[in-house]
């Protein structure tokens, strides 16, 4: 179960650091590719229609066609149930640094090919004059 990086990516600063102090032996293979790919911007710089860490995005899965809302989250605040997902994870870390209008890839874990389209940013940290989270 992995989510694939396609195309650029960006990250802030800030996300970049913290995630790279996260245990690498935690790392999927995924997010070490995306760290090392990744375009790194300011905080205070990256476009209001990025998916930063704490962002709360609309998808619409590409096959059903249904719209799920999530928020991208650091491990210890996943609760998956109400939509706070890890970064850690294929969906997670498949969202980190889209754009709006971006499809996210991603491998179930029975091995399906999942892809989601990022309909929207209803909210991103730094958007909002918050550097800090």
């Amino acid at each position: 179960m992995h989510a694939t990086i396609h195309g650029e990516r960006t990250l802030t600063d800030l996300d970049f650091a913290r995630l790279n102090k996260l245990p690498r032996l935690n790392l999927p293979p995924s997010l070490a590719d995306l760290l090392a790919c990744a375009e790194v911007t300011s905080s205070r710089a990256v476009p209001g229609n990025i998916v930063t860490m704490c962002s709360r995005v609309e998808i619409v899965d590409v096959h059903t066609r249904r719209r799920q809302t999530l928020t991208v989250c650091y491990p210890e605040e996943a609760k998956p149930a109400a939509g706070l997902i890890s970064v850690l994870s294929p969906v997670g870390n498949s969202l980190l640094g889209l754009k709006v209008g971006d499809t996210a890839r991603w491998e179930a874990p029975n091995g399906d090919a999942c892809a989601a389209e990022v309909a929207a940013i209803l909210f991103q940290p730094e958007a909002t004059g918050d550097y800090t989270t």
